[in-house]
C-alpha cells in the first residue's frame, strides 16, 4: 500500500556520521588512556617536571591533538546532518508501506538476525582486542567473504577466505572452532556444518585454520 512520502525516518547519513564520530572518540580515549599510563609510570628522577614529560611524550601528545581535532571535525559534520528525513528523500521509487503482517515478520527476522550476530560477537570477543569498536564490522566482513564449499558424506565444509589482516583472520578462526563445537546440521539435511578459514603463512601460502576434525 502507498506510504506517506513525508513520513520521517532515521537518516542513514546521520548514522554513518555518528559511527565515524564514535570510532574517532574511541581512538582518542585509547590515546589519552595510554598517555595517563605513561604519566603514572613516569620516573621522577628521570623527568622531574611536566615539561620534561611532555617533551619525552611528544609523539603521543601529537597523536592525541590530531585525534582530538578529528573528533571536533566529526562532531561538526554530524551536527550539520539532520537526524531524521522524509522517507521520499531516500529513494526515487514510489514509497510503499508494508502490510502490518509483513512488517511484523520483517521486524521479527531483524531481531533474530541481530541476536544471532550478538551471540557471535560474544564468542569472538575473547580473541579480538578491538571487539568493542569493530566486532560487528569484523563479523559482517567475514559473512560477506568468499568461501569454498565442500560436501562429503557427513559434512558440509565451509572454508572462508583470509580476512584483511592476520589478527582478524585468527579471530575468525577461533570463532570457527566455537561454531564447530555446536555440531550444527545444515537445515533439511544430515550434513554437519564445519567451518574453517584460510590463513596466509609467511611464505605466502595458505593453510586451513579453525577446522575441527
Amino acid at each position: 500500500m502507498p506510504d506517506d512520502p513525508k513520513r520521517e525516518v532515521p537518516n542513514p547519513a546521520w548514522a554513518a556520521a555518528d559511527t565515524q564520530l564514535r570510532q574517532a572518540q574511541a581512538q582518542l580515549d585509547r590515546l589519552e588512556a595510554q598517555y595517563g599510563v605513561e604519566a603514572f609510570n613516569n620516573l621522577e628522577q628521570r623527568r622531574r617536571t611536566m615539561r620534561g614529560f611532555k617533551i619525552a611524550q611528544g609523539k603521543l601528545g601529537q597523536q592525541i591533538r590530531g585525534a582530538w581535532q578529528r573528533v571536533q571535525q566529526l562532531q561538526k559534520r554530524r551536527a550539520a546532518v539532520p537526524r531524521r528525513v522524509p522517507i521520499q528523500s531516500l529513494t526515487e521509487e514510489p514509497v510503499v508501506k508494508l502490510a502490518p503482517e509483513r512488517k511484523h515478520l520483517t521486524n521479527v527476522l531483524k531481531i533474530v538476525a541481530y541476536q544471532a550476530e550478538s551471540d557471535l560477537l560474544r564468542w569472538v570477543t575473547p580473541y579480538y582486542r578491538r571487539a568493542g569498536d569493530e566486532g560487528r564490522t569484523l563479523l559482517q566482513s567475514a559473512m560477506a567473504s568468499a568461501a569454498d564449499l565442500e560436501v562429503t558424506q557427513s559434512e558440509l565444509r565451509v572454508t572462508l577466505a583470509p580476512q584483511s589482516s592476520p589478527h582478524r583472520t585468527r579471530a575468525i578462526a577461533a570463532l570457527c572452532e566455537q561454531l564447530n563445537r555446536t555440531n550444527t546440521l545444515f537445515p533439511g539435511s544430515r550434513l554437519r556444518l564445519r567451518y574453517s578459514i584460510q590463513e596466509v603463512s609467511g611464505s605466502g601460502q595458505t593453510k586451513k585454520s579453525g577446522h575441527l576434525v
